[in-house]
């Protein structure tokens, strides 16, 4: 099955998400300039939000870090390797997943970036502690080898993944771990309206300068800040069935699965970007959420109910207009290529109740509500 889940979240001013240079990430869609989130900056805010952990739980979730040698490490120490010992393994962590096999030169990092579920970490730690109980005096420790250590992890094809590495996916270099095809996809979200850039001019002044004399007047730094406030349009797509497989072995499958649906839905409603939020404190829940659920996996953006900018008038504010052209673009959609849904879930604002929704859709009263329908369709 395949599950769509469109949202539209209005954000007061915000810088969520930055280029190089600070400013609001944007794009061109649609003739007019748009405010933008990517796509990577939205699955870290969900994947490591609290909503997300809550849903699925801690025990379920892993890590994306290129300090795999300090996790391993602290293993080690959990299974009786002395400090010393421990910190001596540690180069030889650091290569591995390079195809040089060569340490890295800050011993407590690897090279690449990756996710790494806790039976990963374990496995690596079984592994070294092996080859280290292997050795007849501390001195051969140093001679033991990335690639040995990489050749000996096993059972990469049927190792238990994290929930987040399946919802999301990851790409490895070295057969020691599964590349992992993410049930998850999603798109970079794009404003409804046209974005306006603005700049926040501050400063920031010293306590202890009283201004009462011109030698002791002044700011202590002057800088600006670039934001803007957008109608963001969010769309992603979970895969079940590709979840479903890359939950294999474990026992539990149809749970996970569950937990793993249930947490994006939660997550994606309940969490932000943490783009400059403690100078903006832009904290939303979304206005409006339509969930379909399909077993014809055709996925549809409905981004193009966007094209022509929303602006709002004396009909409906900016959100308002946005829910109709949602729903406008949802039942074109359906109209003209005749894609079937198994179902279709709405939810929004109390503030839009009166707003229109077609006959075959269902229309939920609360979010948990959303998530439950959802969840017992699985």
């Amino acid at each position: 099955m395949l599950i769509e889940i469109h949202m539209l979240k209005n954000y007061p001013p915000t810088n969520l998400n930055r280029d190089d240079l600070g400013t609001p990430k944007t794009c061109y869609f649609g003739g007019t300039n748009r405010g933008r989130i990517s796509s990577q900056c939205l699955k870290r805010s969900w994947r490591r939000s609290t909503a997300f952990e809550e849903a699925v739980g801690k025990e379920n979730l892993g890590i994306r870090t290129r300090k795999m040698p300090l996790l391993v490490k602290e293993k080690l120490l959990e299974m009786g390797v002395s400090e010393e010992v421990a910190q001596k393994i540690l180069p030889q962590l650091s290569a591995i997943g390079n195809n040089s096999a060569k340490p890295y030169k800050d011993p407590t990092k690897t090279a690449q970036i990756a996710m790494y579920s806790n039976q990963d970490i374990e496995e690596i730690a079984k592994v070294v502690k092996n080859e280290i109980d292997m050795c007849e005096t501390e001195k051969k420790i140093e001679n033991i080898k990335s690639k040995t250590i990489q050749e000996k992890i096993t059972n990469a094809g049927i190792r238990p993944v994290s929930l987040d590495i399946a919802l999301f996916g990851r790409m490895v270099t070295t057969d020691a771990f599964r590349d992992v095809e993410g049930a998850v996809q999603v798109a970079h979200a794009i404003s409804t309206n046209r974005v306006i850039m603005e700049s926040d001019y501050f400063t920031a002044m010293d306590d202890l300068v009283s201004g009462k004399s011109q030698d002791d007047a002044g700011a202590a730094m002057i800088d600006n800040t670039e934001y803007n406030s957008s109608c963001y349009y969010i769309y992603a797509s979970i895969d079940t069935d590709i979840l479903e497989e890359n939950l294999k072995g474990l026992e539990n499958v149809q749970e996970l699965k569950s937990k793993a649906v249930a947490g994006m839905i939660v997550a994606m409603a309940f969490s932000d970007p943490s783009g400059k939020q403690h100078a903006f404190a832009g904290h939303i829940l979304p206005s409006a959420v339509l969930v379909e659920c399909k077993d014809k996996k055709i996925p549809v953006s409905y981004t193009n109910a966007f094209a022509k900018a929303i602006y709002p008038d004396e009909k409906g504010d900016l959100i308002y207009k946005s829910i109709l052209a949602l729903l406008g673009e949802q039942g074109i959609m359906k109209k003209d290529f005749a894609l079937p849904s198994k179902a279709s879930y709405f939810f929004c604002s109390s503030r839009y109740k009166d707003i229109p929704v077609p006959d075959e859709m269902q229309v939920c009263h609360n979010y948990d509500e959303v998530v439950k329908n959802v969840i017992e369709l699985l």
